[in-house]
């Protein structure tokens, strides 16, 4: 155990444990990628936060969660804030038409990225509505890990969650692109499906076409209710994107995050919602609060005299993030993922402290997520590397003591 006194987090240290049977053990519960291509994926400890943290971390959630429900119905079909939030004109038609979803369930399937320093202090990164991964590392290592070392771990309810919002949706297929070659994306749509009790086939995207309005796999079978590892935005740039938002807006298809989990996803809506809060529109005095509290300043320019942060709104792994010092010079910028900043607007946003962490792998930064599904904050997902939490960073289990 750490002894770190000026941290709220202390690292359990399984170092004295023999790795390769554990990294057995997490493959055969379904995590098959805690080593990638020799590297370790997974660092084998524990980080643990205070019970205190961790309450207001799901209570941060919980309050941010109903603060960007409220701004997607105020953006939904005003085009002039669907351009300024960066959504692909190719969707607009696809957003008007679809119903939006009850308050609080726009997406059944979500992940917050928070920065939680060392003091404790927490503020909140991005929202990934649409898309997230780390299920497999939440739902199913931690818990494992967790009680391995008699460590409380609030995960283990995401199964629960898991297959309440699915015996909604009720998707009869779930997609990623490279099924069956992609470890993570595969694992963690075979986990889902697990996890939901239903019979659901698992398929590559690469594989769907669409014929006169209906999705079909590579078997001719009509695809109506699909899950997909698939972000939306991507339709405005891939070559049948607009035959499949046709499908989407005509109901032959049901996609699951449904449509308007683009909205809660570009990262251009903490910028509308920060907007907003500093002109006193829309938001109760509640709301204002949780804004001051947890939500980073945000905006469509970088109107900065400190440092900050510029990503695009449709930024993912990373990708497209640039750091930026106390003068406004580029300091640091993500090399590994893909820079969406060439394709989508970005924004600009107050950088934030991160916990450190000290690990196997030195001194790390550590990126704290939380699970929203079902409309319940549910699972936390620890990620560590470097400044920038890309494609690079390592899984590592976060439990509560």
């Amino acid at each position: 155990m750490s002894t770190d006194m000026d941290s709220i987090f202390k690292v359990v240290d399984h170092r004295h444990l023999e790795r390769a049977p554990r990294v057995r053990q997490l493959h055969e519960l379904g995590f098959t990628w805690a080593d990638l291509e020799d590297e370790e994926y997974w660092l084998d400890g524990i980080v643990v936060m205070p019970t205190d943290t961790y309450k207001e971390l799901e209570e941060a959630s919980s309050r941010l969660w109903a603060v960007l429900d409220k701004a997607v119905r105020y953006v939904h079909r005003r085009h002039d804030l669907y351009e300024l939030i960066g959504i692909p004109p190719i969707l607009w038609e696809m957003l008007d038409v679809c119903p939006l979803p009850p308050e609080g369930l726009i997406s059944r399937y979500a992940r917050f990225d928070f920065a939680v320093a060392n003091d404790g202090t927490i503020k909140l990164l991005e929202l990934n509505a649409d898309t997230p991964t780390g299920y497999v590392e939440a739902s199913i290592a931690t818990p494992w890990i967790c009680r391995e070392a008699g460590i409380v771990s609030p995960n283990e309810s995401m199964k629960e969650q898991l297959a309440a919002a699915w015996q909604e949706e009720r998707p009869d297929t779930a997609a990623c692109v490279a099924y069956g070659s992609h470890q993570e994306d595969s694992g963690t749509i075979e986990a889902l499906v697990r996890h939901s009790g239903l019979e659901v086939k698992c398929v590559d995207c690469l594989d769907l076409w669409v014929d006169e309005g209906y999705v079909k796999d590579s078997e001719d079978r009509v695809i109506e209710r699909m899950f997909a590892l698939y972000p939306k935005e991507w339709m405005a740039v891939d070559e049948a994107g607009d035959a499949l938002a046709y499908a989407v807006e005509t109901g032959r298809l049901q996609l699951f995050n449904g449509p308007h989990s683009i909205l809660l996803q570009s990262k251009g809506l903490l910028a509308a919602v920060w907007g907003m809060y500093e002109l006193g529109l829309l938001f109760n005095e509640e709301e204002r609060k949780a804004i001051a509290s947890y939500v980073l300043p945000t905006y469509n320019k970088a109107v900065f005299s400190g440092n900050f942060v510029s990503k695009s709104m449709f930024g993912r792994e990373g990708g497209s993030v640039r750091l930026f010092d106390d003068q406004g010079t580029l300091e640091i910028q993500d090399e590994d993922g893909y820079d969406s900043s060439v394709l989508f607007p970005s924004v600009y946003q107050k950088r934030a402290e991160m916990g450190r962490i000290q690990t196997p792998e030195g001194e790390l930064h550590l990126l704290t997520g939380m699970f929203v599904i079902n409309g319940k904050p549910c699972g936390l997902l620890g990620r560590a590397g470097g400044l920038i939490t890309g494609n690079t960073s390592h899984f590592i289990a976060l439990g509560v003591r």
